[in-house]
């Protein structure tokens, strides 16, 4: 992964930073559409010899402006930041958006930001770009201030077989369990992280100790279910042998058992020694396995968790030990 500057507001980009290209975007999951335009970014910048920036908002401004309608986002500002990173890009300016903000002509945000900030030579956006107050900016706007300005406008058509490519189908996908076409259309396996903390300690009784995810979990959190998928230790070193282990991911309220609070905890295939606790851990979704099912008892229930974990186990291509 590449190491990316972050400047958090305007006033943390360096004086002289320009000229840049740079795009524009909520970039939520960083899906292949967005990386199709921040390859047209950092590819245009390479050929230049200028420095590639994204532009990108925080919180999401539907949850600003109509609280009511916000999406759930498919990742966490730390997520994002991560994602953004392995595209390329030099730097990622995020704006903490506000009503004050929203409340930009659009002259106004393209002088303050592509102009005096960056000294934008060209911006790359997707035909759909709205931006300014009550959406007002168009990509013929953006290309009128442009010409005016001093800067080449970019227009990206959407990319995508089978319609477009969009964080909004991507959280329906995730929503409904369907982790394989919303991978398709990430371009990686939906993902969520957070830390390892301690539960009723049930698996552990029953032969199959879980790490379950304390609040508050980064990322889309897929239909209930049991996924076949991967368990991430964030702190240890990449390419460390116990980093990555496979993993049967549990979402739900444990019905057999007469719980109420949904949780997301993992078995890791074969393994009862790892202690987890208090680590920072990331889940990710290859497939679901099956819907939560409430059993009629302890037995057939842990006769479906040897099941799971042996289907776990063909679908991730992991050999028993």
């Amino acid at each position: 992964m590449s190491s990316v500057q972050v400047w958090n507001g305007l006033d943390e980009v360096p004086s002289g930073i320009g000229p840049c290209v740079v795009t524009l975007g909520n970039f939520d999951g960083v899906h292949r559409g967005h990386r199709a335009v921040l390859g047209v970014v950092v590819d245009a910048a390479t050929s230049r010899g200028l420095t590639s920036v994204a532009v990108t908002f925080h919180p999401h401004p539907i949850a600003v402006l109509f609280p009511d309608r916000a999406p759930a986002e498919l990742t966490s500002l730390a997520q994002r930041l991560d994602l953004l990173s392995a595209t390329g890009l030099d730097a990622v300016l995020v704006l903490e958006f506000t009503r004050e903000f929203a409340g930009q002509t659009p002259a106004e945000f393209v002088d303050s930001v592509f102009v005096d900030a960056l000294n934008a030579q060209l911006v790359v956006v997707g035909a759909d770009t709205r931006f300014g107050v009550r959406n007002s900016g168009t990509v013929q706007t953006l290309i009128e201030l442009g010409a005016d300005r001093g800067f080449e406008v970019a227009p990206i058509a959407d990319v995508g077989d089978e319609g477009r490519w969009s964080s909004t189908r991507v959280r329906a996908l995730v929503a409904d369990g369907d982790v394989v076409a919303a991978g398709e259309l990430l371009g990686r396996s939906p993902r969520v992280d957070g830390v390892v903390v301690h539960g009723d300690h049930r698996g552990r009784q029953l032969g199959f100790p879980t790490a379950n995810l304390g609040d508050p979990i980064e990322g889309l959190v897929p239909a209930d279910g049991v996924y076949a998928g991967w368990l991430t230790r964030l702190g240890r070193p990449l390419g460390a042998s116990d980093r990555v282990l496979p993993a049967a991911i549990s979402i739900g309220t444990n019905p057999t058992f007469d719980g109420t609070s949904r949780r997301v905890e993992a078995y890791v295939l074969d393994r009862t020694d790892l202690d987890l606790y208090g680590e920072r851990v990331a889940y990710e979704f290859v497939r679901m396995l099956r819907p939560t099912l409430r059993f009629d008892g302890i037995e057939p229930l842990v006769v479906q968790m040897h099941a799971d974990v042996q289907e776990c186990r063909e679908t991730l291509g992991v050999p028993a030990p």
